[in-house]
C-alpha cells in the first residue's frame, strides 16, 4: 500500500496493522509518502492500493484508469500553526484572509513543496485568493519535506505553516503537550480534509493483488475498524473522524 506521510507519522496504521493481521492473517505493509508520488505508485503498479487525501488529484487518477473503487475512510482538518505570538493577529480569520495576512506582511511561510495533499490544498488557497502560488518570494520556503520535517524547518525559520491535524497533535504528543509552534487558525468550513482508499485498476496492473486490496478496502470500512480509527487518540485528542458510511461527494 501507498500511503500519505500523515496516516504512517500519527501511528494510526501501527495501530491498524496488527489487528488487520489477526483478522485476516494477512500482514499489511505500505510505503510513506506525499499524495502526489503515493499515486505515481500506484500508477507504476508498485503497490496493490492507495489511500491518500487530495480529492481532485484521486479522481484524476480514477479517470486515467490507474484506480478503481474509491472509498471514503476518514477525514479531518488543516489547521495553520506558528508562534503563540501570532494566534491574536489570525483570531477570528478565515483561511483565505489569513493567507492574504501572511501575504501581506510578508510572514514567513514553509511550504510542503512536494505535491502531497496537503500541499495542494495549500496551493488552492492561494490561487483562490491571488491566482498563482507564490514563488520567488523571499518569504515563501518550499521544503520538500514531509509534514512533520516540515513543521520543524517552521519552528527554526520562525514561520508559519498548514498542517492536518493529526500530524500537528503527533507533534503535540512529541514535545509533551508544550509545543513551541501551537495553532494560530481552525475551523474554517473550507479545511476539511477528507482521506479515500482505492485499488489500483488490475487491468493496468495485471499482477497487482486486487483481490488482497478488496479485502483491505472491505475491511478498513467495516463498523469495527472505523471505531479502531475513531478510538485512536494522543494527548486524549481524537486524530481522525470515520466517514465511510456518512461521506457525501
Amino acid at each position: 500500500m501507498a500511503t500519505t506521510t500523515s496516516t504512517d507519522n500519527t501511528g494510526l496504521l501501527d495501530v491498524l496493522a496488527p489487528i488487520y493481521k489477526k483478522d485476516s492473517g494477512v500482514w499489511l505493509k505500505w510505503i510513506s509518502a506525499g499524495t502526489g508520488n503515493a499515486l505515481k505508485l500506484g500508477e507504476n503498479c508498485d503497490v496493490d492500493i492507495v489511500f491518500v487525501h487530495a480529492p481532485e488529484l484521486e479522481e484524476q487518477f480514477i479517470a486515467n484508469g490507474f484506480g478503481v473503487d474509491r472509498t471514503a475512510v476518514m477525514y479531518n482538518d488543516f489547521v495553520i500553526i506558528g508562534s503563540p505570538q501570532l494566534k491574536e493577529k489570525f483570531a477570528g480569520k478565515t483561511i483565505k484572509e489569513a493567507f492574504e495576512i501572511i501575504k501581506t506582511e510578508q510572514i514567513k511561510f514553509i511550504s510542503r513543496g512536494d505535491n502531497s495533499g496537503t500541499h495542494n490544498k495549500e496551493k488552492s488557497i492561494w490561487q483562490s485568493i491571488t491566482g498563482t502560488v507564490p514563488q520567488k518570494e523571499r518569504w515563501y520556503v518550499e521544503a520538500g519535506q514531509g509534514m512533520i520535517s516540515t513543521i520543524n524547518i517552521a519552528m527554526e525559520q520562525r514561520g508559519v505553516t498548514l498542517s492536518d491535524r493529526g500530524t500537528y497533535i503527533k507533534y503535540e504528543s512529541n514535545h509533551k503537550g508544550n509545543p513551541p509552534l501551537v495553532i494560530v487558525l481552525e475551523g474554517d468550513t473550507n479545511l476539511n480534509n477528507y482521506y479515500s482508499i482505492m485499488a489500483v485498476n488490475p487491468k493496468n496492473c495485471p499482477k497487482a493483488n486486487y483481490q488482497g486490496a478488496t479485502d483491505f478496502i472491505n475491511w478498513i470500512t467495516t463498523d469495527k475498524t472505523q471505531q479502531s480509527i475513531a478510538d485512536f487518540k494522543l494527548l486524549d485528542k481524537q486524530l481522525f473522524t470515520p466517514d465511510a458510511k456518512s461521506r457525501q461527494e
